[in-house]
């Protein structure tokens, strides 16, 4: 079923591309007017859609970056599990997240993404639960990559390691970062194509130099007795999922309808393969060491494979890797606020934008998030942006088979084949995966995310309250359709 539904997709949207549709390259589209702003000639210039391969890189950075992080597969479980892992779970996991991010983001093709998805099915108390869990998962997987960066040059300036240096540097590039989302979605896209394939080329390098040292026979080793079935599940769930969060960019894209199942069935691919070939050259060309295997450790490979210059080529993608997901995971947080408040799911000043049409209250309060959070762990981040992206993915899969049920006739761009039935089926598995993934979570991780998640529930009530009272001012955008209006459910693309 998944199979023929990209097969599908992929047919449909060939057969729609236009002739003068570029892959490359942006178009200006809608102005974008700030709270309080009147429209000027000057703002057209920088409302500038995303096409088609920035969007690939965008989804490609929200969802992997690069093989950089599968290490732990191979010491909680071995080459084996590792390899097979990285082929079944996206078809479990991967191709129905995004085959309904496809769906559903061409249906609803705004920056609210995935919480206008809920609303439309379950009310705006849930939409807004919805926001607040993936917002917060997505921050606290934001605040990983700073720290990662530093880790990998840490061996090079060993001052970065800890104490005041440390935090200076993970302020000093949250800052960096902040300011390129601030610059403009499309300099963001391009800076994540340039990341990518500088952060791909060096395992091409290092596959072509391993030919001689493959052996197959490493491939197969397993020990299913010795398993870390937590540490090998949460790594598989971290390095596979957020296919999602590309549908709080849907307002910002060129032509959403066609270029969003398209970039998302590219980046599928490129993610899948981004991924297995280098598990394949790594495990296959040197002597299986179980416990060397951690984050970090393909650049030990590389320096077996190729010598210095592949290994310093490999940190410097690693870190550069770092780079490209947080800037392409803060532009989906903080878009996804400005959604929010064009339903009126936020105060109206979030709707704020910057004179290059980013969200500017969104990415303040994405990145004083980040800030808040880098103490973590890297354990504990995984942990934890996974326990609340669990419940988010929850209310997505119900909201989508509750969507087929009550609007079926509902325009839908592009619509997964198989019926209602087929969709309840295609979500089982996915959800019986979560169910796993919760049941591994330890207690501390279990209660900060309960809380987190109670505070959610607590948040949504007291800004209706604001809004009551008229202490905050909440609007509905003019541009946006009435969900309770199924003929008028697909809104104005631009």
């Amino acid at each position: 079923m998944y199979l023929t539904g990209f097969k599908k997709l992929r047919i449909a949207v060939d057969n729609r591309q236009q002739g003068s549709e570029a892959i490359m390259g942006v178009s200006n589209g809608d102005e974008y007017v700030a709270v309080g702003e009147s429209p000027s000639p000057e703002r057209r210039n920088h409302a500038r859609k995303v096409s088609v391969l920035p969007l690939v890189f965008l989804i490609f950075y929200e969802v992997s970056g690069g093989p950089f992080g599968v290490e732990d597969t191979v010491k909680a479980a071995g080459p084996l599990l590792s390899l097979v892992g990285f082929l079944v779970f996206p078809l479990i996991w991967s191709v129905p997240e995004a085959l309904i991010t496809a769906e559903m983001g061409t249906m609803f093709p705004e920056n609210s993404g995935y919480v206008v998805w809920v609303s439309s099915a379950l009310g705006d108390y849930w939409g807004f639960q919805q926001g607040w869990m993936k917002w917060l998962s997505g921050v606290i997987d934001n605040a990983l990559y700073p720290v990662l960066f530093l880790d990998y040059l840490k061996s090079g300036i060993p001052a970065l390691g800890n104490g005041v240096p440390r935090v200076v540097a993970t302020w000093g590039l949250t800052f960096v970062l902040t300011y390129l989302n601030y610059r403009g979605l499309t300099i963001v896209g391009w800076v994540a194509v340039f990341l990518g394939i500088f952060s791909l080329l060096p395992f091409v390098f290092m596959g072509l130099l391993a030919i001689p040292d493959l052996k197959p026979s490493r491939w197969y080793v397993a020990n299913v007795d010795d398993i870390d079935w937590n540490l090998y599940l949460n790594t598989l769930f971290w390095n596979l999922n957020y296919w999602d969060s590309i549908s709080t960019l849907a307002g910002e894209v060129e032509n959403p309808k066609k270029t969003l199942p398209k970039a998302l069935f590219y980046a599928l691919i490129l993610v899948v393969l981004g991924y297995f070939l280098p598990l394949l050259v790594g495990t296959g060309a040197v002597p299986l060491n179980r416990e060397l295997w951690t984050d970090g450790y393909f650049s030990d490979i590389a320096m077996i494979v190729g010598g210095v210059w592949l290994r310093w080529w490999l940190q410097a993608a690693a870190a550069m890797s770092n780079m490209g997901m947080f800037v392409a995971e803060m532009s989906s947080d903080s878009f996804q606020l400005l959604g929010m408040a064009e339903r009126a799911m936020l105060p109206e000043f979030f709707n704020k934008r910057s004179r290059y049409g980013t969200p500017l209250i969104g990415i303040l309060f994405s990145a004083s998030g980040v800030i808040l959070l880098s103490w973590l762990s890297f354990q504990e981040i995984v942990a934890a942006e996974n326990f609340l992206y669990c419940f988010g993915m929850i209310l997505e899969f119900i909201a989508f088979v509750v969507l087929r049920i009550k609007q079926p006739n509902a325009p839908r761009p592009y619509k997964i084949p198989g019926g209602t039935a087929g969709m309840i089926i295609m979500c089982i598995p996915p959800t019986i995966l979560i169910c796993v993934v919760l049941a591994f979570s330890s207690f501390k991780v279990m209660v900060i995310s309960l809380v987190a998640t109670a505070i959610g529930l607590v948040l949504q009530p007291c800004l209706k309250f604001l809004e009551k009272k008229r202490w905050m001012k909440f609007s509905v955008s003019s541009e946006l359709p009435d969900l309770d209006n199924e003929d008028n459910i697909q809104p104005l693309v631009h």
